[in-house]
Protein backbone atom coordinates (compact mmCIF):
# COMPACT_ATOMS: atom_id res chain seq x y z
CA UNK A 1 0.00 0.00 0.00
CA UNK A 2 1.12 3.56 -1.16
CA UNK A 3 1.39 6.55 1.10
CA UNK A 4 0.09 10.23 -0.11
CA UNK A 5 3.46 12.46 -0.18
CA UNK A 6 4.22 15.90 0.95
CA UNK A 7 4.90 18.30 -1.36
CA UNK A 8 5.47 21.13 1.19
CA UNK A 9 4.36 22.48 4.32
CA UNK A 10 4.42 25.49 6.11
CA UNK A 11 3.40 26.69 10.02
CA UNK A 12 -0.85 26.48 8.34
CA UNK A 13 -0.78 24.88 5.34
CA UNK A 14 0.15 21.54 3.84
CA UNK A 15 -0.03 20.41 0.47
CA UNK A 16 -0.50 16.86 0.04
CA UNK A 17 -0.51 14.42 -3.63
CA UNK A 18 -2.50 11.32 -3.83
CA UNK A 19 -0.76 8.92 -6.14
CA UNK A 20 -4.17 7.33 -7.28
CA UNK A 21 -3.80 5.32 -10.92
CA UNK A 22 -4.77 7.09 -13.97
CA UNK A 23 -5.12 10.47 -11.62
CA UNK A 24 -4.39 13.79 -13.69
CA UNK A 25 -5.76 16.91 -12.36
CA UNK A 26 -8.66 15.62 -10.85
CA UNK A 27 -8.64 12.06 -9.20
CA UNK A 28 -11.04 9.36 -10.94
CA UNK A 29 -13.36 9.60 -8.28
CA UNK A 30 -13.47 11.71 -4.80
CA UNK A 31 -12.07 10.04 -1.66
CA UNK A 32 -12.90 9.88 1.63
CA UNK A 33 -10.19 11.63 4.06
CA UNK A 34 -9.54 12.16 7.96
CA UNK A 35 -6.90 14.53 9.56
CA UNK A 36 -6.44 14.22 13.04
CA UNK A 37 -4.42 15.96 15.52
CA UNK A 38 -3.04 15.69 18.97
CA UNK A 39 -2.28 18.81 20.93
CA UNK A 40 0.67 18.92 23.61
CA UNK A 41 -2.95 17.84 26.26
CA UNK A 42 -3.49 15.37 24.20
CA UNK A 43 -7.14 16.82 23.06
CA UNK A 44 -7.52 14.85 19.65
CA UNK A 45 -8.75 16.88 17.06
CA UNK A 46 -10.47 15.11 13.63
CA UNK A 47 -11.72 16.74 10.31
CA UNK A 48 -13.25 14.65 8.02
CA UNK A 49 -13.88 15.61 4.46
CA UNK A 50 -13.68 14.45 0.64
CA UNK A 51 -10.87 15.58 -2.02
CA UNK A 52 -11.62 15.02 -5.31
CA UNK A 53 -8.24 16.61 -7.05
CA UNK A 54 -4.78 14.64 -6.73
CA UNK A 55 -3.53 17.29 -4.67
CA UNK A 56 -4.77 18.69 -1.74
CA UNK A 57 -4.28 21.78 0.07
CA UNK A 58 -5.16 20.99 3.82
CA UNK A 59 -5.43 24.75 5.25
CA UNK A 60 -5.95 26.49 8.87
CA UNK A 61 -3.96 23.80 10.60
CA UNK A 62 -1.61 24.64 14.13
CA UNK A 63 1.85 25.51 13.85
CA UNK A 64 4.27 22.96 15.30
CA UNK A 65 1.97 20.49 15.41
CA UNK A 66 1.58 16.90 14.49
CA UNK A 67 -0.81 15.22 12.06
CA UNK A 68 -2.04 12.12 11.27
CA UNK A 69 -3.78 11.88 7.43
CA UNK A 70 -5.81 9.06 6.53
CA UNK A 71 -7.62 8.26 3.40
CA UNK A 72 -9.06 5.63 2.15
CA UNK A 73 -6.65 3.08 -0.38
CA UNK A 74 -3.41 4.32 1.68
CA UNK A 75 -1.43 4.23 4.26
CA UNK A 76 -1.68 6.50 7.34
CA UNK A 77 0.87 9.33 6.62
CA UNK A 78 1.72 11.09 9.62
CA UNK A 79 3.60 14.93 9.75
CA UNK A 80 4.30 17.97 11.58
CA UNK A 81 4.23 21.44 11.13
CA UNK A 82 6.80 24.63 10.82
CA UNK A 83 6.81 26.53 13.95
CA UNK A 84 5.49 30.13 13.68
CA UNK A 85 7.58 32.99 15.49
CA UNK A 86 4.50 35.24 15.37
CA UNK A 87 1.26 35.74 13.85
CA UNK A 88 0.87 39.50 13.04
CA UNK A 89 -2.51 40.97 12.13
CA UNK A 90 -2.52 43.40 9.37
CA UNK A 91 -5.02 45.40 10.65
CA UNK A 92 -3.52 46.41 13.89
CA UNK A 93 -1.15 48.26 11.45
CA UNK A 94 -3.73 50.37 9.79
CA UNK A 95 -4.95 48.56 6.75
CA UNK A 96 -8.48 49.89 6.12
CA UNK A 97 -11.14 47.92 4.29
CA UNK A 98 -13.24 48.55 1.20
CA UNK A 99 -11.14 51.43 -0.14
CA UNK A 100 -12.68 52.47 -3.52
CA UNK A 101 -10.22 51.42 -6.26
CA UNK A 102 -9.59 55.07 -7.05
CA UNK A 103 -8.57 56.03 -4.15
CA UNK A 104 -5.07 56.78 -4.62
CA UNK A 105 -4.32 58.31 -0.83
CA UNK A 106 -6.17 55.87 0.71
CA UNK A 107 -4.49 52.72 -1.10
CA UNK A 108 -0.87 54.57 -0.59
CA UNK A 109 -2.15 54.27 3.15
CA UNK A 110 -2.49 50.52 3.12
CA UNK A 111 0.70 50.11 1.19
CA UNK A 112 2.30 52.04 4.25
CA UNK A 113 0.48 50.16 6.93
CA UNK A 114 1.39 46.75 4.80
CA UNK A 115 5.15 47.56 4.71
CA UNK A 116 4.73 48.68 8.55
CA UNK A 117 3.58 45.19 9.78
CA UNK A 118 6.02 43.31 7.76
CA UNK A 119 8.57 45.22 9.16
CA UNK A 120 6.93 43.69 12.86
CA UNK A 121 6.62 40.43 11.22
CA UNK A 122 9.33 38.10 13.20
CA UNK A 123 12.11 36.12 11.49
CA UNK A 124 9.71 32.96 10.87
CA UNK A 125 6.79 34.74 11.61
CA UNK A 126 3.08 35.30 9.41
CA UNK A 127 1.64 38.53 8.16
CA UNK A 128 -2.33 37.66 8.14
CA UNK A 129 -4.51 39.66 6.15
CA UNK A 130 -8.20 38.86 7.26
CA UNK A 131 -11.27 38.32 5.02
CA UNK A 132 -12.27 41.88 3.61
CA UNK A 133 -11.58 43.73 0.74
CA UNK A 134 -8.01 45.74 1.17
CA UNK A 135 -6.87 47.98 -2.10
CA UNK A 136 -3.19 48.89 -1.90
CA UNK A 137 -0.08 50.42 -3.94
CA UNK A 138 2.26 47.78 -4.20
CA UNK A 139 3.66 45.41 -1.62
CA UNK A 140 7.22 44.26 -1.06
CA UNK A 141 7.52 41.14 1.01
CA UNK A 142 10.71 40.04 2.80
CA UNK A 143 13.08 36.98 3.43
CA UNK A 144 11.70 34.71 6.01
CA UNK A 145 8.31 35.00 6.24
CA UNK A 146 4.82 34.14 5.55
CA UNK A 147 2.01 36.07 3.60
CA UNK A 148 -1.93 34.43 4.92
CA UNK A 149 -4.12 35.38 2.90
CA UNK A 150 -7.55 34.21 4.84
CA UNK A 151 -10.89 32.65 3.16
CA UNK A 152 -12.52 35.83 2.12
CA UNK A 153 -9.43 38.11 2.34
CA UNK A 154 -8.68 39.93 -1.50
CA UNK A 155 -5.69 42.02 -1.69
CA UNK A 156 -6.28 44.24 -4.76
CA UNK A 157 -4.48 47.35 -6.48
CA UNK A 158 -6.09 49.94 -7.26
CA UNK A 159 -7.17 51.21 -10.80
CA UNK A 160 -5.35 54.61 -10.62
CA UNK A 161 -1.47 54.50 -11.87
CA UNK A 162 -0.61 57.49 -9.83
CA UNK A 163 2.78 57.67 -8.47
CA UNK A 164 2.58 54.16 -9.15
CA UNK A 165 6.50 53.11 -8.27
CA UNK A 166 8.96 51.82 -11.16
CA UNK A 167 11.74 49.14 -11.25
CA UNK A 168 14.80 50.08 -12.62
CA UNK A 169 15.78 47.49 -15.55
CA UNK A 170 19.39 46.97 -13.50
CA UNK A 171 19.84 47.30 -9.66
CA UNK A 172 23.36 49.16 -8.54
CA UNK A 173 25.19 45.84 -9.43
CA UNK A 174 23.79 45.68 -12.67
CA UNK A 175 22.02 42.78 -12.53
CA UNK A 176 18.12 42.48 -14.21
CA UNK A 177 15.63 43.71 -12.26
CA UNK A 178 12.73 45.16 -13.97
CA UNK A 179 12.03 43.16 -17.26
CA UNK A 180 10.22 42.81 -20.47
CA UNK A 181 9.88 39.54 -22.40
CA UNK A 182 13.31 38.43 -21.57
CA UNK A 183 15.41 41.80 -22.26
CA UNK A 184 16.37 44.15 -19.19
CA UNK A 185 13.55 46.96 -19.03
CA UNK A 186 12.16 49.16 -16.05
CA UNK A 187 8.33 47.69 -15.05
CA UNK A 188 6.02 48.59 -13.06
CA UNK A 189 6.51 47.15 -9.84
CA UNK A 190 4.23 43.96 -8.89
CA UNK A 191 1.02 44.36 -6.92
CA UNK A 192 2.73 41.71 -4.61
CA UNK A 193 6.86 41.27 -5.12
CA UNK A 194 9.65 40.13 -3.75
CA UNK A 195 13.56 40.69 -4.17
CA UNK A 196 16.48 38.76 -3.08
CA UNK A 197 14.92 37.10 -0.40
CA UNK A 198 15.09 33.89 1.09
CA UNK A 199 12.44 31.00 2.70
CA UNK A 200 9.33 33.26 1.56
CA UNK A 201 5.97 31.43 1.55
CA UNK A 202 2.78 33.01 0.35
CA UNK A 203 -0.83 31.14 1.27
CA UNK A 204 -4.20 30.75 2.08
CA UNK A 205 -7.64 30.43 0.92
CA UNK A 206 -7.47 34.28 -0.43
CA UNK A 207 -7.06 36.14 -3.26
CA UNK A 208 -4.70 38.65 -4.93
CA UNK A 209 -6.51 40.86 -8.08
CA UNK A 210 -4.13 42.61 -10.24
CA UNK A 211 -6.88 44.67 -10.96
CA UNK A 212 -5.92 44.80 -15.05
CA UNK A 213 -9.17 45.41 -16.13
CA UNK A 214 -10.02 48.09 -13.80
CA UNK A 215 -7.28 50.20 -15.08
CA UNK A 216 -5.74 51.00 -18.55
CA UNK A 217 -2.84 48.31 -18.30
CA UNK A 218 -4.61 46.29 -21.06
CA UNK A 219 -5.27 48.88 -23.33
CA UNK A 220 -1.17 49.30 -24.29
CA UNK A 221 0.10 45.76 -24.11
CA UNK A 222 3.08 46.41 -26.08
CA UNK A 223 4.02 50.17 -25.34
CA UNK A 224 5.08 52.15 -22.33
CA UNK A 225 4.04 54.41 -19.94
CA UNK A 226 6.24 56.82 -18.39
CA UNK A 227 8.98 54.84 -19.48
CA UNK A 228 7.98 51.79 -17.88
CA UNK A 229 6.11 48.29 -19.09
CA UNK A 230 3.12 46.57 -17.43
CA UNK A 231 3.76 45.55 -14.02
CA UNK A 232 2.93 41.25 -13.11
CA UNK A 233 0.85 39.88 -11.18
CA UNK A 234 2.84 38.39 -8.60
CA UNK A 235 6.88 39.12 -10.08
CA UNK A 236 9.60 36.94 -7.51
CA UNK A 237 13.09 38.59 -8.31
CA UNK A 238 15.83 36.48 -7.28
CA UNK A 239 14.78 34.21 -4.98
CA UNK A 240 15.46 30.98 -3.25
CA UNK A 241 13.41 28.49 -1.51
CA UNK A 242 9.93 30.57 -2.14
CA UNK A 243 6.66 28.11 -1.72
CA UNK A 244 3.21 29.35 -3.09
CA UNK A 245 0.19 27.32 -1.63
CA UNK A 246 -3.56 27.30 -2.46
CA UNK A 247 -4.32 31.30 -3.01
CA UNK A 248 -6.14 32.58 -6.25
CA UNK A 249 -4.49 35.19 -8.37
CA UNK A 250 -6.23 36.74 -11.47
CA UNK A 251 -6.89 39.66 -13.12
CA UNK A 252 -3.14 40.30 -13.59
CA UNK A 253 -1.95 43.22 -15.32
CA UNK A 254 0.41 41.13 -17.54
CA UNK A 255 2.24 37.75 -16.65
CA UNK A 256 0.11 36.42 -13.16
CA UNK A 257 3.29 34.93 -11.96
CA UNK A 258 6.49 35.79 -12.86
CA UNK A 259 9.96 34.25 -11.25
CA UNK A 260 12.92 35.66 -12.62
CA UNK A 261 16.03 34.21 -11.08
CA UNK A 262 14.61 32.10 -8.51
CA UNK A 263 16.01 28.64 -7.07
CA UNK A 264 13.38 25.75 -5.22
CA UNK A 265 10.18 27.23 -5.66
CA UNK A 266 7.00 25.01 -5.31
CA UNK A 267 3.69 26.15 -6.08
CA UNK A 268 0.72 24.02 -5.15
CA UNK A 269 -3.20 24.37 -5.86
CA UNK A 270 -3.20 27.50 -6.84
CA UNK A 271 -5.69 29.09 -9.25
CA UNK A 272 -4.86 31.54 -11.57
CA UNK A 273 -7.37 33.32 -13.26
CA UNK A 274 -7.52 35.74 -16.34
CA UNK A 275 -10.34 36.96 -19.08
CA UNK A 276 -9.70 34.85 -22.28
CA UNK A 277 -8.89 38.14 -24.18
CA UNK A 278 -6.56 39.87 -21.71
CA UNK A 279 -3.37 40.43 -23.33
CA UNK A 280 -0.38 39.09 -22.43
CA UNK A 281 -1.77 37.24 -18.99
CA UNK A 282 -0.01 33.78 -18.51
CA UNK A 283 -0.64 32.01 -16.19
CA UNK A 284 2.89 30.97 -14.64
CA UNK A 285 6.82 32.02 -15.66
CA UNK A 286 9.42 30.74 -14.71
CA UNK A 287 12.39 32.55 -16.34
CA UNK A 288 15.59 31.71 -15.42
CA UNK A 289 14.84 29.89 -12.49
CA UNK A 290 16.12 26.03 -11.31
CA UNK A 291 13.93 23.44 -9.96
CA UNK A 292 10.55 24.67 -9.90
CA UNK A 293 7.78 22.39 -8.99
CA UNK A 294 4.16 23.83 -10.30
CA UNK A 295 1.58 21.26 -8.81
CA UNK A 296 -2.40 20.96 -8.72
CA UNK A 297 -3.00 24.46 -10.34
CA UNK A 298 -5.58 25.13 -12.24
CA UNK A 299 -5.18 27.52 -15.45
CA UNK A 300 -7.87 29.46 -17.09
CA UNK A 301 -5.58 32.58 -18.85
CA UNK A 302 -5.39 35.29 -21.99
CA UNK A 303 -2.23 33.79 -23.12
CA UNK A 304 -0.14 30.94 -22.28
CA UNK A 305 -0.72 28.72 -18.91
CA UNK A 306 2.58 28.22 -18.35
CA UNK A 307 5.58 29.50 -20.66
CA UNK A 308 9.13 28.40 -19.31
CA UNK A 309 11.66 31.02 -20.46
CA UNK A 310 15.27 31.85 -19.78
CA UNK A 311 15.86 35.19 -21.09
CA UNK A 312 17.08 36.39 -24.69
CA UNK A 313 19.35 37.77 -26.94
CA UNK A 314 19.51 41.38 -27.47
CA UNK A 315 18.95 42.82 -31.25
CA UNK A 316 23.19 43.29 -31.10
CA UNK A 317 23.28 39.82 -29.52
CA UNK A 318 24.17 40.97 -25.71
CA UNK A 319 22.96 38.68 -23.43
CA UNK A 320 24.93 38.94 -19.93
CA UNK A 321 21.37 39.07 -18.34
CA UNK A 322 20.46 35.60 -20.00
CA UNK A 323 20.58 32.61 -17.52
CA UNK A 324 19.56 29.05 -18.05
CA UNK A 325 16.61 27.56 -17.07
CA UNK A 326 16.63 23.91 -15.54
CA UNK A 327 14.56 21.16 -13.21
CA UNK A 328 10.85 22.43 -14.01
CA UNK A 329 8.16 19.90 -12.79
CA UNK A 330 4.48 20.21 -13.73
CA UNK A 331 2.28 17.52 -12.01
CA UNK A 332 -1.51 17.14 -11.55
CA UNK A 333 -2.30 20.66 -13.51
CA UNK A 334 -5.50 21.50 -15.41
CA UNK A 335 -5.23 24.08 -17.51
CA UNK A 336 -8.45 25.00 -18.59
CA UNK A 337 -7.72 27.56 -21.66
CA UNK A 338 -5.13 29.45 -22.95
CA UNK A 339 -2.95 29.98 -26.34
CA UNK A 340 -0.61 26.78 -24.73
CA UNK A 341 -0.94 24.32 -21.69
CA UNK A 342 3.04 23.75 -21.47
CA UNK A 343 5.17 26.31 -23.43
CA UNK A 344 9.13 27.12 -23.86
CA UNK A 345 10.33 29.87 -25.43
CA UNK A 346 10.40 31.71 -27.19
CA UNK A 347 12.79 33.58 -24.90
CA UNK A 348 15.23 30.72 -24.06
CA UNK A 349 18.41 32.16 -25.23
CA UNK A 350 19.94 30.81 -21.62
CA UNK A 351 19.36 27.13 -22.34
CA UNK A 352 15.77 25.82 -20.55
CA UNK A 353 16.79 22.32 -19.60
CA UNK A 354 14.51 18.90 -17.95
CA UNK A 355 11.44 20.37 -18.26
CA UNK A 356 8.45 17.27 -17.26
CA UNK A 357 4.81 17.91 -17.71
CA UNK A 358 2.83 14.80 -16.29
CA UNK A 359 -0.22 13.77 -15.30
CA UNK A 360 -2.01 17.00 -16.04
CA UNK A 361 -5.49 17.85 -18.09
CA UNK A 362 -5.41 20.30 -20.80
CA UNK A 363 -8.64 21.68 -22.56
CA UNK A 364 -9.26 24.10 -24.89
CA UNK A 365 -6.09 24.82 -25.42
CA UNK A 366 -5.20 26.27 -28.48
CA UNK A 367 -1.75 23.91 -28.52
CA UNK A 368 -0.76 21.25 -25.44
CA UNK A 369 3.10 21.05 -25.62
CA UNK A 370 4.68 24.17 -27.65
CA UNK A 371 7.68 25.07 -28.35
CA UNK A 372 8.79 28.04 -29.88
CA UNK A 373 12.04 29.93 -30.88
CA UNK A 374 13.54 31.48 -34.19
CA UNK A 375 16.93 32.49 -35.47
CA UNK A 376 18.83 35.05 -33.48
CA UNK A 377 18.00 33.07 -29.74
CA UNK A 378 20.61 31.12 -29.62
CA UNK A 379 20.33 28.74 -26.97
CA UNK A 380 19.16 24.93 -26.34
CA UNK A 381 16.07 23.62 -25.32
CA UNK A 382 16.85 19.78 -24.04
CA UNK A 383 15.39 16.96 -22.25
CA UNK A 384 11.32 17.69 -22.56
CA UNK A 385 8.99 15.38 -21.59
CA UNK A 386 5.22 15.24 -21.22
CA UNK A 387 3.77 12.09 -20.50
CA UNK A 388 0.04 10.83 -18.63
CA UNK A 389 -1.66 14.43 -20.48
CA UNK A 390 -5.30 14.55 -21.74
CA UNK A 391 -5.70 17.00 -24.70
CA UNK A 392 -9.37 17.66 -24.55
CA UNK A 393 -10.49 20.39 -27.20
CA UNK A 394 -7.18 21.20 -28.29
CA UNK A 395 -6.06 22.60 -31.35
CA UNK A 396 -2.91 21.60 -31.85
CA UNK A 397 -1.72 18.61 -29.84
CA UNK A 398 2.33 19.26 -30.01
CA UNK A 399 4.52 21.57 -31.66
CA UNK A 400 8.04 22.94 -32.23
CA UNK A 401 8.74 26.09 -33.87
CA UNK A 402 12.07 27.26 -34.96
CA UNK A 403 10.37 30.38 -37.57
CA UNK A 404 8.38 31.29 -34.64
CA UNK A 405 7.81 35.17 -36.23
CA UNK A 406 8.03 37.03 -32.85
CA UNK A 407 9.64 40.57 -32.76
CA UNK A 408 9.91 43.71 -35.21
CA UNK A 409 11.93 41.36 -37.55
CA UNK A 410 10.14 38.39 -37.02
CA UNK A 411 8.73 38.20 -40.41
CA UNK A 412 12.54 39.45 -41.54
CA UNK A 413 13.37 36.85 -44.61
CA UNK A 414 16.88 35.88 -42.98
CA UNK A 415 14.27 34.36 -40.18
CA UNK A 416 11.53 33.11 -42.15
CA UNK A 417 14.04 31.42 -44.82
CA UNK A 418 13.98 27.38 -45.27
CA UNK A 419 17.08 27.90 -46.92
CA UNK A 420 19.91 26.81 -44.72
CA UNK A 421 21.76 29.91 -43.12
CA UNK A 422 25.37 30.32 -41.41
CA UNK A 423 25.29 28.51 -38.00
CA UNK A 424 26.73 30.85 -35.44
CA UNK A 425 26.03 31.99 -31.37
CA UNK A 426 22.10 33.08 -32.68
CA UNK A 427 21.24 29.55 -33.77
CA UNK A 428 18.60 27.98 -31.43
CA UNK A 429 19.18 24.45 -30.86
CA UNK A 430 16.22 21.60 -29.82
CA UNK A 431 17.22 18.45 -29.13
CA UNK A 432 15.32 15.72 -26.82
CA UNK A 433 11.63 15.81 -27.26
CA UNK A 434 9.57 12.86 -25.05
CA UNK A 435 5.77 12.36 -25.49
CA UNK A 436 4.47 9.06 -23.73
CA UNK A 437 0.51 7.80 -23.05
CA UNK A 438 -1.18 11.38 -24.71
CA UNK A 439 -4.37 11.06 -25.17
CA UNK A 440 -6.15 13.67 -27.76
CA UNK A 441 -9.81 14.33 -27.95
CA UNK A 442 -11.58 16.83 -30.39
CA UNK A 443 -8.43 17.18 -32.87
CA UNK A 444 -8.93 20.01 -34.68
CA UNK A 445 -6.08 20.74 -36.87
CA UNK A 446 -2.63 18.65 -36.28
CA UNK A 447 -1.15 16.15 -34.03
CA UNK A 448 2.16 17.62 -34.01
CA UNK A 449 3.94 19.85 -36.03
CA UNK A 450 7.88 19.93 -36.21
CA UNK A 451 9.09 22.92 -38.11
CA UNK A 452 13.10 22.60 -37.65
CA UNK A 453 16.11 24.66 -39.12
CA UNK A 454 17.69 23.48 -41.97
CA UNK A 455 21.01 24.05 -40.86
CA UNK A 456 20.20 22.95 -36.76
CA UNK A 457 17.56 19.93 -37.21
CA UNK A 458 15.36 19.24 -34.51
CA UNK A 459 16.38 16.32 -33.04
CA UNK A 460 15.49 13.03 -30.75
CA UNK A 461 12.26 13.71 -30.41
CA UNK A 462 10.42 9.78 -29.69
CA UNK A 463 6.68 9.29 -29.05
CA UNK A 464 5.44 6.59 -28.27
CA UNK A 465 1.49 5.38 -27.14
CA UNK A 466 0.02 8.91 -28.43
CA UNK A 467 -3.85 8.15 -29.01
CA UNK A 468 -6.13 10.33 -31.15
CA UNK A 469 -9.38 9.54 -30.11
CA UNK A 470 -11.66 11.80 -31.90
CA UNK A 471 -11.30 14.87 -34.07
CA UNK A 472 -13.43 18.56 -33.98
CA UNK A 473 -16.04 18.27 -36.78
CA UNK A 474 -16.00 21.91 -37.21
CA UNK A 475 -12.75 22.90 -37.13
CA UNK A 476 -11.66 25.01 -40.24
CA UNK A 477 -7.91 24.52 -42.12
CA UNK A 478 -5.63 26.94 -40.55
CA UNK A 479 -1.69 27.13 -40.27
CA UNK A 480 -0.97 25.26 -36.80
CA UNK A 481 1.85 27.31 -35.97
CA UNK A 482 2.82 31.08 -35.84
CA UNK A 483 5.74 30.86 -38.68
CA UNK A 484 5.57 32.24 -42.70
CA UNK A 485 4.89 30.19 -45.43
CA UNK A 486 2.69 27.44 -43.33
CA UNK A 487 -0.03 25.69 -45.35
CA UNK A 488 -3.12 25.71 -43.40
CA UNK A 489 -4.23 22.23 -41.96
CA UNK A 490 -7.10 20.48 -40.54
CA UNK A 491 -7.48 16.81 -38.75
CA UNK A 492 -3.79 15.83 -39.49
CA UNK A 493 -1.06 14.00 -38.27
CA UNK A 494 2.20 14.47 -36.92
CA UNK A 495 4.64 16.25 -39.79
CA UNK A 496 7.89 16.76 -39.71
CA UNK A 497 10.24 19.14 -41.70
CA UNK A 498 13.88 19.64 -40.51
CA UNK A 499 13.35 17.16 -37.71
CA UNK A 500 13.95 13.97 -36.44
CA UNK A 501 10.97 11.72 -35.24
CA UNK A 502 10.74 8.11 -34.17
CA UNK A 503 7.07 6.74 -33.23
CA UNK A 504 5.91 3.63 -32.22
CA UNK A 505 2.94 3.63 -34.42
CA UNK A 506 4.08 4.78 -38.21
CA UNK A 507 0.88 5.48 -39.18
CA UNK A 508 1.03 8.66 -37.06
CA UNK A 509 3.70 9.97 -39.01
CA UNK A 510 2.47 11.83 -42.51
CA UNK A 511 4.68 12.35 -45.15
CA UNK A 512 3.00 15.57 -45.69
CA UNK A 513 4.20 19.01 -46.33
CA UNK A 514 4.71 21.68 -43.48
CA UNK A 515 5.89 24.75 -45.24
CA UNK A 516 4.63 26.38 -48.69
CA UNK A 517 7.21 26.80 -51.46
CA UNK A 518 8.50 30.53 -49.69
CA UNK A 519 11.16 32.91 -50.99
CA UNK A 520 14.60 31.55 -51.00
CA UNK A 521 16.52 34.29 -48.86
CA UNK A 522 19.50 33.06 -47.93
CA UNK A 523 21.38 35.14 -44.98
CA UNK A 524 20.83 38.37 -42.62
Amino acid sequence: MTRPSILALSARTAALCLPVPDARYHLPEPLAYRLRSLDGGGAARTREDRVETAVLLLHDLIPETTYQFEVEGFEALAFSTRPCAGLVNAVDFGLLPDVELDDADTAWGNAEALGRAIEAVPTGGTLLVPPGVWTAYPTVLKSDMTLNLAEGAILRAPSTRIGWPILPARDEAGRMLGSWEGLPAACFAAPVHAINVDRLTIEGRGLLDGSGAEGDWWAWPKETREGARRPRGLHLISSRDVTLLGFTIRNAPSWTIHPQGCERLTAAGLHILAPHDSPNTDGFNPESCLDVLIAGTRFSVGDDCIAVKAGKRGDSGEGDHVAETRGIHVRHCLMERGHGGLVIGSEMSGGVHDVTVEDCEMRGTDRGLRLKTRRGRGGIIANITMRRVLLDGVETALSANAHYHCDVDGHAGWVQSRAPQPFGPGTPLIDGITVDHVEIRGLAHAAGVFLGLPEAPIRNVHISNLAILSHDPDARPIPPIMADYVRPMRHEAILAECAEITCDDPSLISDATISLDPPRETSQ
